[in-house]
């Protein structure tokens, strides 16, 4: 049994489902695939979870079942490609309700026909993982199905507290003050949000959440070009796209999210969970040179990651919320659950009262045998109008945006 931390942010949080697409280098073989997603769920357990509530302690927790809870769908037509627009249609029509975690898993995998090759969608809700890990158990399922390629049991063990954070790295002044003001409010308030009315709010939600996706791709001679100027530039790629995205829509915020695995004693390789972070990029001025923009935005990021009361800003908020508050904050801030301490918490720290943010999710670069072609599907958080996925693989780089209409 394992409760959550910081991924309770994210249960009661809409639209918090993403997905990876890969046409893998072998044959449809559905045996196979049932087998591939058996050896999957055997090596994480957070793949035969439900997830369970402890009423006295209000205690959410993954409640680890025998057998897979994940869903398989086998969809009969042949698509050319991963750019088919049947997969999109898939993604959208999977999303377009709310996952009802305490009866069914967090995993649902569609598969076409693709010639002598298969396309595969895999959804994730945030609760079984984030974008990276995402990114690494796709790996695995391609390199089981085409290679035979067993995967590694995980141990499965979450950010237990804010002590898993750098010491340095604690809630400025005003922050903890507007925190512990927010947390009396709520004990005073004495009020508790139950699952099953956020379920009910979050379908209701997503009926009239209407969220576009569109596909762009660099070809591996485009992308090596653009890695090779942001060499000379002294930026990253990283630093291009968001440069690219301030001076596209003319924004001066966009929220970036990182990877923290690596600085967090907890994280046991191949393990699921969230263990990344967000934090917002802010530029002074908009120049029609991009790599001049991307120098800002570089040296913003350095800043920013050198910081540690900055880098876990949000993961320290998690920590120091009652898990009460922060479940009701998504539907106080819509006017959908009375409470003046989750309203404010909502509005006022997530901005999830309105749409209006702007983010970017960049898994990296990555070679594989199995896999010939992928893309990663980002979710669309209630707070963002528009976030680019990013993934680049075998030198391809493929941004998938999900976008409000």
């Amino acid at each position: 049994m394992e409760y959550i931390f910081t991924e309770r942010a994210h249960l009661m949080c809409a639209n918090m489902c993403f997905g990876i697409v890969m046409r893998i280098n072998s044959e449809l073989d559905e045996s196979r695939i049932a087998d591939t997603v058996k050896c999957l769920s055997s090596a994480h357990p957070f793949i035969r979870a439900l997830i369970s509530h402890e009423e006295k302690e209000n205690r959410f927790f993954y409640d680890v079942k025998e057998d897979s809870q994940a869903e398989i769908s086998i969809c009969p037509n042949n698509v050319p490609d991963a750019d088919s627009p049947e997969i999109i249609a898939e993604f959208e029509r999977i999303t377009s309700r709310d996952f009802d975690l305490s009866k069914e898993g967090m995993l649902k995998i569609s598969v076409w026909p693709s010639g002598e090759k298969t396309v595969v969608l895999m959804v994730f809700h945030h609760l079984l993982a984030d974008g990276r890990g995402a990114q690494e158990l796709s790996g695995e399922f391609a390199d089981h199905y085409v290679l035979g390629k067993q995967p590694v049991y995980a141990i499965e063990k979450l950010i237990s507290s804010a002590a898993e954070f750098p010491g340095d790295s604690r809630l400025p002044f005003i922050s903890r003050l507007l925190v512990n003001r927010a947390n009396k409010q709520w004990k005073k308030e004495n009020k508790r949000l139950s699952y099953e009315d956020y379920h009910r709010f979050a379908d209701d939600f997503l009926k009239t959440d209407k969220v576009k996706h569109n596909l762009s791709v660099f070809q591996i001679s485009e992308t090596g070009q653009i890695a090779e100027k942001c060499k000379a530039e002294g930026v990253t790629v990283n630093d291009y796209l968001l440069a690219k995205l301030f001076n596209e829509d003319r924004i001066k915020r966009i929220v970036m999210a990182k990877d923290i695995r690596k600085t967090l004693k907890c994280y046991n390789p191949g393990a699921l969970g969230n263990y990344s972070t967000a934090f917002s990029v802010e530029i002074n001025s908009f120049e029609d040179d991009i790599f001049t923009v991307a120098k800002q935005v570089h040296e913003k990021v350095r800043q920013i990651t050198a910081k540690p009361s900055s880098l876990y800003l949000v993961l320290q908020c998690y920590a120091a919320l009652d898990p009460g508050l922060l479940d009701a904050a998504m539907m106080a801030s819509r006017g959908r659950f009375e409470s003046k301490a989750a309203e404010f918490i909502g509005k006022t720290f997530f901005h999830l009262d309105k749409a209006e943010g702007y983010s970017i999710t960049n898994l990296g670069k990555t070679e594989s045998e199995a896999i010939e072609d992928a893309y990663f599907i980002p979710p669309a958080s209630p707070a963002i109008k528009k976030t680019l996925g990013v993934l680049t693989l075998n030198g391809k780089m493929r941004i998938c945006t999900s976008e409000r209409v």
